[in-house]
């Protein structure tokens, strides 16, 4: 009986507690609707928090890597004169009549750009030359200056300079290959021809050889058929190699492929140190794709401008590299490409010249290595962007023992971080790759962090209300708001895709993904994200007093003591 009793009474409860939630969920719903926010929203002279200073010279040296796709320096735009290119077979679009052109051209290739980008004027000369060369074939090259395009360009999402896209029937590509005369003709060539040429006499053959720089031959039974039609197929699949063809034993000869052979053979030549690749394996798109892909780069590939793009679009994603200075090059490289001999088509070896200021130190800087001396680090890619250190001499047996350990998952992956800072009282709290999982990741604090890079402009048009969010949440325990630099400071749980990036950590909850902060840019719209999605409720308090008010107060005592002196008077 005492049990049964028991149990009416709970159901009782649970059923009374049932109708009574909406109303309290409702009360309190309307309780933060009603909430009064405009004091968030008055003027804050608060300037104590600021991120680093820098003077113009300073901003000009510094590089938004950003997978070193884009290695420029930042231009200042006002009273730029665009430099005089002879262009004449670019045909220039606007809004007005860029539908039309691609609707009435089955290929085309439209490159967005903006006058004062130093990328732009770099692609420019080469742009104009593939024109030319492509004239008469049935594709044509444009251009749209997005700074004056403005809604064309925002329709196209172009992001950044140059955007180059390659329209088939209308529908566009991004353009993924390198920004040279030769890249972009070959390229587009790929896409608009049969994809694979037929080699037939000896002068062909050394025309070839003499103006290209690596190319793919057939050596087949048959220049029409099965084996022609899997090695055209492949050829789509590698947009900076030209294939060819032949059943000329001469020709196959001059390409240093044994004429009595068995047929089909294939062979893949480089202007490199290592010259001749031969393919064994079987005669099918899928196998010949994966050879030349593994093969095409050279055993180093130093870090250029011109080389980047194949770096970071290989199929092979794992890259080792060399940080070496001109004075030790010949010294070590030679070791390095010893070494990559036994890793060919796993990994892919990079150079970086770290005392060539265009992109040898921008590129070191990223990677947080300095000084002089040699190093090698291992890389995931930009996937995960996991990095590994060799903290041994650059010798044969080191590099090699060191790749090996990397391919089996054996290292422990480094991060870069400012030293933790000896005082760190400020309402915004600054974190540093050593301190993050202190302040970030402690699960009894909701965290609101700011990933900014210094000479980011939206970063420091960010920062007053940033500061000012802060300053007005500095009295709730439970709610930490912070910032770090994501130049100087790494963490694999703090993964940026541009500057600035907020992130929000919920307490208890730190071992989910952090949550992408989408609110406006307002401390009214930040407060009520957090609101939202705080583990640890909490309400701010208006401030009794507030600059203004204080202003009214002193008002209405400087009104009464007037008006109190005209009685007394």
């Amino acid at each position: 009986m005492p049990s049964r009793l028991v149990l009416l009474l709970s159901l009782a409860t649970l059923l009374l507690f049932s109708s009574l939630s909406p109303t309290i969920s409702k009360d309190l719903q309307e309780d933060d609707e009603d909430e009064d926010l405009s004091f968030l929203e008055e003027p804050d002279d608060r300037s104590n928090l600021s991120y680093p200073e820098h003077s113009d010279e300073e901003l000009l040296e510094d590089d938004d890597l950003d997978n070193f796709n884009d290695l420029d320096d930042p231009v200042d735009q006002d009273g730029f004169k665009e430099p005089e290119v002879n262009d004449p077979d670019v045909v220039v679009l606007k809004e007005g009549n860029f539908s039309e052109f691609v609707e009435d051209n089955r290929f085309v290739m439209v490159e967005f750009y903006a006058p004062w980008c130093g990328h732009c004027q770099a692609l420019a000369p080469e742009y104009a030359a593939a024109a030319t060369e492509l004239k008469g074939e049935d594709v044509a090259l444009a251009k749209v200056d997005a700074t004056e395009e403005s809604d064309l360009a925002q329709e196209y999402d172009v992001q950044g300079f140059p955007t180059v896209y390659f329209f088939v029937d209308g529908v566009h590509k991004p353009y993924t290959g390198q920004r040279t005369k030769e890249a972009i003709v070959t390229w587009i060539k790929k896409k608009i021809g049969p994809g694979v040429y037929n080699l037939t006499t000896l002068d062909d053959a050394e025309r070839i050889l003499t103006s290209e720089s690596k190319v793919v031959l057939g050596y087949l039974n048959s220049l029409v058929g099965h084996e022609s039609e899997e090695l055209a197929a492949a050829s789509k699949n590698e947009d900076d190699v030209n294939f060819y063809q032949t059943v000329n034993p001469d020709v196959a000869k001059f390409f240093h492929v044994d004429p009595k052979v068995k047929r089909p053979a294939l062979v893949l030549l480089k202007k490199e140190a290592e010259k001749l690749s031969y393919f064994d394996g079987q005669f099918v798109k899928s196998t010949i794709s994966e050879f030349v892909s593994a093969n095409k780069l050279p055993l180093v590939t130093t870090f250029t401008r011109e080389s980047a793009p194949l770096i970071f679009e290989s199929s092979i994603k794992k890259q080792l590299l060399l940080f070496a200075t001109s004075n030790d090059t010949e010294k070590v490289v030679p070791i390095f490409q010893e070494a990559a001999k036994f890793f060919k088509g796993k990994l892919i070896f990079v150079h970086v010249e770290m005392d060539n200021e265009d992109v040898g130190r921008p590129v070191s800087d990223y990677f947080g290595v300095t000084g002089n001396a040699s190093k090698v680090l291992a890389y995931t890619g930009n996937d995960d962007a996991k990095k590994y250190v060799l903290d041994q001499e650059v010798t044969l047996d080191s590099v090699k023992g060191f790749w090996e350990d990397f391919l089996e998952d054996k290292l422990k992956p480094v991060f870069k971080s400012e030293p933790i800072p000896e005082s760190n009282d400020g309402d915004v709290k600054i974190v540093v790759g050593n301190n993050f999982d202190e302040i970030v990741l402690d699960e009894s604090k909701d965290v609101l962090l700011e990933i900014y890079a210094p000479w980011c402009g939206h970063c420091q048009a960010l920062e007053p209300t940033y500061n000012k969010l802060a300053n007005h949440l500095r009295g709730i325990e439970s709610l930490v708001i912070a910032k770090m630099d994501g130049t100087t400071n790494e963490h694999p749980r703090a993964k940026s895709d541009g500057f600035p990036t907020l992130l929000f950590f919920p307490a208890g909850n730190k071992s989910i993904d952090p949550i992408t902060v989408d609110a406006d840019r307002t401390v009214v719209a930040f407060y009520k994200f957090l609101k939202k999605h705080a583990s640890i409720p909490f309400k701010l308090q208006k401030p009794t007093s507030t600059p203004n008010s204080k202003s009214s107060e002193a008002k209405e005592s400087l009104e009464s003591s007037t008006n109190e002196l005209k009685d007394e008077l």
